[in-house]
């Protein structure tokens, strides 16, 4: 017989993108939510759900808001360690923390601990889908997929792929990234809930050989996604230039060798040019936003309001360990300080659709996860918006369930995290629960 749960609750739902008209009016508010073997079942009064569910056990969360679980659109596992480490840019950040970890995923065993450990972390903060950059060992992309398949969890990754400008144990090569991609991607491409993601890390540290090499990949298995990282640092532009001179600008780089699309991810994106805007529209790329790297390694203020104007899909992240955090919630809060600082305040609403529905849709998996619906897979998490006395006081002052939620949002932690629920699920609780 099937698992079956009701969580009774404040329970949120998108009926649409709250970036398009009212953000309020974009959310639903239920009673209950139904759990039955893995998937959504049902919405609505905790008496209508009895009444088709008798058997299901029924779990009150007072206090609490029950949405879907966050979703992490860009992130280096492989950064779980040197998280925090201070005081570099972009390029002395590889060179003098990134490329130094990452050549210790040379040793499987290594590999599997750090992709537990993030794992845990992840879903200790509520994230429950991710999207990861490996490092160039395909060890490292087994370690990752078997991590989160033994936790039930919905992930995709793919081999970072770099063959320049990194140190000789990090370097592979155009034929190598493309037969490892190749062989990666026909083992864990569509085994249960995982997904495997074409990965150069950057035109920098590509030749146009491999780019080209993994465009033909990309070309070859189309229902792929692609990732790669696209004008983050002034510098890093100056530095595409002079790599990519007959280029018209970096996006060029990756459009002159088949990897600009629809399934394509492109982490930052916050000095772009008005062609590469116009490009990106067109050929409905997305953009994934990580305001705490961003802010970090001071690479400069990504535009929400102007990007979301200019029809661009746009997801939210983390980007561990630039990142400055593995939480989401603290996510959404750097996303609204940027917002701020760029002009625009952004709503609760809108924060929590970035952390959920919209980065689930730059993923192609909208119709499985970032929304509760009926038939949707049951990835929750429970925010007790209570958590701290400082949230508390604030929340006891709130006329509505956007003020309620924000200072969860502004000043939540992994206390905030009440349940995680991970395909129907119970997977991890606060002491409290």
């Amino acid at each position: 017989m099937p698992s079956s749960t009701i969580l009774t609750g404040q329970v949120l739902t998108f009926a649409r993108s709250p970036f398009a008209g009212d953000p309020a009016g974009a959310a639903q508010l239920h009673e209950a939510v139904h759990i039955s073997d893995g998937h959504i079942a049902g919405l609505g009064t905790l008496d209508t759900l009895r009444k088709t569910a008798p058997q299901a056990k029924v779990i009150h969360h007072p206090d609490a808001l029950i949405t879907a679980g966050f979703v992490d659109a860009h992130m280096h596992y492989p950064q779980t360690a040197i998280i925090a480490s201070w005081g570099k840019r972009l390029i002395d950040w590889l060179n003098t923390y990134t490329f130094p970890e990452e050549m210790r995923f040379a040793d499987p065993a290594y590999a599997a601990e750090i992709a537990d450990r993030y794992m845990e972390l992840a879903l200790a903060n509520g994230t429950t889908t991710m999207a990861s950059y490996c490092t160039i060992h395909p060890a490292s992309v087994t370690a990752f997929f078997e991590a989160a398949e033994a936790r039930g969890m919905r992930a995709l990754a793919g081999k970072t792929c770099m063959d320049r400008n990194a140190p000789e144990g990090l370097l592979d090569t155009a034929q190598s990234a493309y037969d490892d991609s190749r062989a990666l991607l026909q083992t864990w491409h569509g085994r249960g809930r995982l997904d495997y993601i074409i990965t150069p890390r950057f035109s920098p540290t590509s030749t146009p050989e491999q780019l080209d090499a993994l465009g033909s990949l990309w070309a070859e298995h189309p229902d792929c996604l692609m990732q790669t990282h696209l004008s983050e640092q002034l510098d890093e532009i100056a530095w595409v230039r002079s790599l990519y001179p007959q280029a018209r600008d970096y996006l060029d780089t990756y459009e002159a060798h088949g990897l600009l699309g629809a399934r394509g991810l492109y982490g930052h994106a916050i000095h772009l040019e008005p062609r590469e805007i116009d490009r990106l529209r067109e050929a409905g790329g997305a953009l994934v936003h990580c305001p705490t790297s961003n802010t970090f390694i001071g690479s400069g203020l990504f535009d929400m309001a102007a990007r979301k104007a200019d029809g661009l899909r746009v997801g939210l992240a983390t980007d561990t360990g630039g990142g400055s955090s593995f939480s989401m919630l603290r996510t959404m809060a750097a996303a609204y300080e940027i917002g701020q600082l760029s002009g625009t305040a952004l709503h609760p609403a809108q924060l929590l659709w970035l952390a959920t529905a919209g980065s689930a849709e730059t993923l192609y998996l909208g119709d499985k996860i970032g929304n509760l619906a009926p038939g949707m897979e049951a990835d929750l998490v429970v925010l007790d918006l209570t958590s701290t006395p400082a949230i508390a006081q604030r929340h006891a002052r709130a006329d509505d369930i956007w003020e309620a939620v924000f200072p969860t949002i502004m000043m939540g932690d992994d206390r905030a995290i009440r349940e995680v629920w991970v395909h129907g699920s119970r997977i991890a609780t606060s002491p409290r629960s």
